[in-house]
């Protein structure tokens, strides 16, 4: 009795986990670029009343064996890195990736980061930042006589000038893909950075042979969150929190009649 409450505060535990996981896609339901997140569980180690195999006389053994399981626990968050929707907002400077691939932005430390948020502003020198001005990577810079700017799905950027037809070019936009996205390591603000998991970036041009997509001009990726999917998995976990409280209310009945055993 006291292993099944145990057991059923391990899954309280973690259902409590699932739904501050759930929380947080909820919450960031609006925020452009970002990456719903999934918990996933796993079993905790048994209890081996009986082995499975044990021998059970000179030529028979047990066919299946006795073990009680110890509760679940946390194992990961899961990135998901499905593709969110577009939408269009006529800004020049808003990018999405249609595809594979990351805009790597430099961080105040200088280190790299990567960001599916492609929602770019000028700083006061003409360079294309984040909206909490970190660089995007490589450094593209507009001059403040541009009229016009315009990227090409292979993230070259060109611009004309006041009386001027032919464009100039700004540069190209480079992307950065790994070998497993769902390794990298979160760190806010829709930045991810490498972990020995993810593997080290990969760059390179967009719509290239690299594997990475293509880069379109005046649109925002938004979430991927879908909040029916999410509010099903709210109830889901709600029922199972629910559940697991009716064990721990049973087995404390149970060893309750227990002690008041008499002789």
């Amino acid at each position: 009795m006291i292993r099944a409450l145990y057991s059923a505060a391990s899954g309280m535990t973690a259902q409590q986990l699932n739904i501050d996981n759930i929380a947080n896609n909820l919450a960031n339901a609006s925020t452009t670029g970002y990456k719903s997140r999934r918990a996933q569980f796993q079993d905790l180690l048994y209890q081996n009343m009986v082995a499975p195999g044990t021998s059970a006389g000179q030529s028979t053994i047990v066919p299946s064996g006795l073990q009680v399981g110890l509760g679940t626990r946390a194992a990961s968050s899961e990135i998901i890195f499905q593709q969110g929707s577009f939408t269009s907002t006529n800004n020049p400077l808003d990018l999405v990736i249609q595809g594979l691939g990351f805009f790597q932005i430099q961080q105040a430390s200088g280190n790299l980061a990567y960001t599916r948020n492609g929602s770019f502003q000028l700083n006061a020198t003409g360079s294309l930042v984040t909206s909490d001005g970190n660089l995007l990577q490589p450094q593209i810079t507009i001059p403040p006589a541009a009229q016009t700017v315009n990227i090409a799905q292979d993230g070259t950027v060109t611009y004309t000038l006041v009386g001027q037809t032919q464009a100039q070019n700004a540069g190209q936009i480079t992307l950065a893909n790994f070998q497993n996205p769902a390794g990298l390591n979160s760190l806010g603000a829709s930045l991810f950075v490498p972990t020995d998991a993810s593997g080290a970036a990969i760059v390179g041009t967009a719509g290239g042979s690299d594997g990475v997509g293509t880069i379109l001009q005046g649109y925002t990726e938004q979430s991927n969150v879908s909040v029916v999917d999410e509010f099903i998995n709210m109830i889901t976990s709600q029922r199972a929190y629910e559940a697991n409280s009716k064990v721990v209310k049973a087995a404390d009945e149970m060893y309750q009649q227990a002690n008041n055993l008499k002789q």
